[in-house]
Formats: structure tokens, C-alpha cells, sequence
């Protein structure tokens, strides 16, 4: 059932709908924990961003969403890699994000494929604006999605209704938003499956009431096949995002709306908890019986609690060899320093390379996991970026968003990355074996 999702990163198969929630995030996430919705169509390509046509064999569908300030449009159409990871290849995304990276990425999209809808500054540099969310969503935040089976008819009369319709924009917070058009999209496939809520959201469409809607509709229609997936923020020293909430759910929740609302007037607060507690019928945990899905890799179960402190174990002991310089120990933080002086750019296979002077010598440092070894970079660089990105995945904050098949790659690439470096040669005969790892296909 996951076959269009894994052909997004791949070859297309069969026909499907996505409903995408994505987690809030940086500021979206201080005042709101509603998040963001959009939909995911397997079988539906861009002719342009703004033309929908079918798929042809091997294209991995669009990404639909409604946006707020881009260019007048209403929706815009990204193919599924760009739109989480702003490359086109899933080999080709960085082991671990950082704004810059980020930057550079999106803008290098944006100026191939998007420059007729968001042009260039009148100084010729990158534009401000809403535009950066078409394109690496997952460098910001986990996504979490909900597929039901379409058929290629449907896909045909979304087709034409979405092509021969006016694409103006006429966003509204309240009336208007993102899962407004997610609902809208979800409805032309099956009929009434979605609605807003009038007691947990206040009149509002929010993107976990569309998911909760889903989730009940297809246990009612079980021919729709519904399947769950995640697809997990990228590591790195982004901030990671929030759980994503309902409106009174996230007024209840957040502190600094209850706190103050409850010395104000505790009846009113208690209104809000009643509310809250009154409509829990059916209330949705986004990442329930959920499937980890990174790019290049089949769908897997996400690490408990055990496996993250196996894996835990196993990264500290390939660092606890005396011959490490401290660096390496903590390397988070030392790969952002270094990362954070670092130009960014490609390889001559357009793979994204960070490029740092030391001395009078440019040294390039492969920034993802094909090429990662492949450069003749300082070893302890290497080393740096490798354990930044397993420390990142390894967090406690992470559980639940990864799969054992990434942290087995990534420890598999550090230690192949120790053992190139001649100055550890004498101490790789007392590693302890590596437990449980899975080679993944990159």
C-alpha cells in the first residue's frame, strides 16, 4: 500500500491521495500549534508549477497546497522530492541542514524551476517572502501522512477542474487556509470525507481535524486502504518543530494562553477544558501504527526506545577510543562550527558539496550520504558531520520520527570513515562490533 509513496523516491505505481500534516515550526509554532496541510498525489504531475497533467511512467506525482503571498496564486504544484528536500534526486539530500545549506538549495530551485513565479530581487539576489515553503519543507519539520487508494479517473477530473479554474489567491486565516484546500482536494476524490469541526476548532479547518476526518471516514470504507507514514525532519541545527495541535486543543496546552486565561477567569478556562475533554471522541495521534519513510528507503517501523539506546551505545563506542581528538565527542557542536564558515556548492555531479579554506587550500567536503566519502577532505571533518547527524537522530526529541535502516547507514559511514584514516589504524582491531545494522541502498 505504500507503493506510491516509495515510488515518490523512485518509480511510480498505482494511484493515490495523501493528506500531508506537517508539524508547526520557529515562530508558526509559538503562537499556533496548528501546523500545515497540503496533499500529496501520486498520479498527477506539473506540466508547470501552475498546469497539472498525468504522470507518465516512472514520475513520482505532486505536492498541492494553498499558500499565503506567493506570487497571487492560490496553489502551486512541487513534485514530492523538491517540495520536502528542495533536490531532485533523494541521494542528493545533506546529511544535516543548517540554514545556509537550506538558503542555497531552495534558492538554487527556485532559480531553475520557479524564477516565473518568484523572480529575482531588482539587485538580482534571492527574494523575500512565502515563497521558501514550496520547496524543503522537511529541512523545518516531520510531516505526517494519511493515503487512501485513488483511481486515474479521479485524477482526471481533478485535473480538469484544477486546470480550467481560476488560480487566484483569496487566503483567509479563518475561512480560506491551507486545510481548507486539503479538504477541498481529499472531497473531490471522496465526496464529504472531510469537514471542520465547530467545537474542537472553532469553526476553523485545522490539518488535524482533516487527518482525525480521514481516519474515520476510511474505517467506514475500508476498499480506501488507508495507510500512515512520517516523514521526519531532516538533522541538523534547525530548530526542531512541534506537535502539531487542534485550536482549543493548542490554547489548552500552551501555557501561555491557559495560565493567564485561568487566573483571568477560571470559569472560562474550564469552558476550554470541558471543550477540549467534551470532543475527545476519536482524537487522532498523527504518528499511531505510522511508518518511517526517508528517501531511498523502504517504509520501517520507528526505533523504540531500546534500539535508539543500542544504536546510542554503538556510536559511543566508536567515538571512545582514545586516539579520537575531543572534537569528535562532541561532534554537533563541532560540525556546526565548522559547517558554519563553509561555502556552500556541487560536486561535478551536482551533489551538494561545503567547500572550506584551510590555509591557502579550498577543501570540499561531500554533504551527503553518496558522496560524503568520496572527497579528499580532512578525515576528522568527515568524522564531525557523520556524528553530528547520528547525535541528531539519536536525541531523545527524535524517537518516534527514525528508523533503524538510517542510524545503521550513518554508522556504517563513520566507521568506514575511521577506518580510511590511517592515524586510527592501530586501534580498529578493539572496536566492539557494530549491533544490528541493516545496510540501506544509497
Amino acid at each position: 500500500m505504500f507503493a506510491a509513496l516509495l515510488v515518490a523516491f523512485g518509480l511510480n505505481a498505482g494511484a493515490s491521495a495523501t493528506l500531508l500534516i506537517e508539524e508547526p515550526y520557529w515562530k508558526l509554532g509559538f503562537f499556533t500549534a496548528t501546523g500545515h496541510s497540503a496533499v500529496y498525489l501520486s498520479g498527477v504531475c506539473a506540466q508547470t508549477p501552475l498546469i497539472l497533467r498525468r504522470c507518465a511512467p516512472g514520475e513520482s506525482g505532486v505536492v498541492l497546497s494553498r499558500y499565503d503571498g506567493v506570487a497571487g496564486y492560490d496553489w502551486i504544484a512541487i513534485p514530492l522530492v523538491p517540495y520536502f528536500y528542495a533536490v531532485e534526486r533523494p541521494e542528493d539530500v545533506p546529511l544535516f541542514g543548517d540554514a545556509k545549506i537550506v538558503a542555497f538549495l531552495r534558492d538554487r530551485y527556485r532559480r531553475k524551476y520557479l524564477k516565473d513565479i518568484v523572480p529575482d530581487s531588482p539587485n538580482g539576489e534571492t527574494p523575500g517572502g512565502n515563497w521558501y515553503e514550496l520547496v524543503g519543507s522537511s529541512y523545518d519539520r516531520t510531516t505526517y501522512g494519511f493515503e487512501i487508494e485513488t483511481s486515474p479517473e479521479q485524477d482526471e477530473a481533478l485535473i480538469l477542474k484544477f486546470n480550467s479554474s481560476p488560480n487566484r489567491s483569496h487566503f483567509h486565516l479563518l475561512t480560506r487556509n491551507c486545510a481548507d484546500f486539503a479538504k477541498e482536494v481529499i472531497n473531490l476524490y471522496q465526496s464529504k470525507a472531510l469537514h471542520r469541526s465547530y467545537v474542537a476548532d472553532v469553526g476553523i479547518s485545522t490539518p488535524k481535524q482533516m487527518a482525525k476526518r480521514l481516519v474515520q471516514f476510511s474505517a467506514s470504507h475500508p476498499e480506501l486502504r488507508l495507510s500512515r507514514f512520517i516523514i521526519p525532519q531532516v538533522p541538523g541545527d534547525i530548530a526542531r518543530s512541534k506537535a502539531v495541535h487542534g485550536v482549543v486543543e493548542s490554547f489548552l496546552k500552551s501555557k501561555k494562553y491557559i495560565v493567564p486565561s485561568g487566573v483571568a477567569s477560571p470559569i472560562f478556562a474550564g469552558c476550554v477544558a470541558v471543550v477540549y475533554f467534551g470532543s475527545g471522541r476519536g482524537r487522532i495521534d498523527p504518528g499511531y501504527e505510522a511508518m518511517i519513510l526517508a528517501p531511498g528507503n523502504e517504509p520501517e517501523r520507528p526505533l523504540s526506545q531500546e534500539q535508539r539506546r543500542d544504536y546510542r551505545k554503538a556510536l559511543n563506542h566508536l567515538l571512545a577510543d582514545a586516539s579520537l581528538e575531543r572534537s569528535d565527542e562532541n561532534g554537533y557542536e563541532a560540525w556546526k562550527h565548522l559547517q558554519s564558515k563553509a561555502e556552500d556548492g556541487l560536486d561535478r555531479r551536482g551533489r551538494p558539496v561545503l567547500e572550506m579554506n584551510i590555509g591557502p587550500q579550498v577543501v570540499k567536503i561531500g554533504a551527503s550520504a553518496t558522496n560524503v566519502l568520496t572527497t579528499d577532505a580532512p578525515p576528522q571533518f568527515i568524522r564531525a558531520l557523520l556524528t553530528a547527524r547520528l547525535q541528531s537522530e539519536l536525541q531523545r526529541s527524535s524517537l518516534g520520527k527514525v528508523s533503524g535502516r538510517q542510524i545503521g547507514r550513518d554508522l556504517q559511514l563513520l566507521q568506514r570513515a575511521m577506518e580510511e584514516d590511517k592515524t586510527l589504524e592501530t586501534s580498529l582491531a578493539s572496536w566492539p562490533p557494530i549491533p544490528a545494522i541493516r545496510v540501506s541502498r544509497f
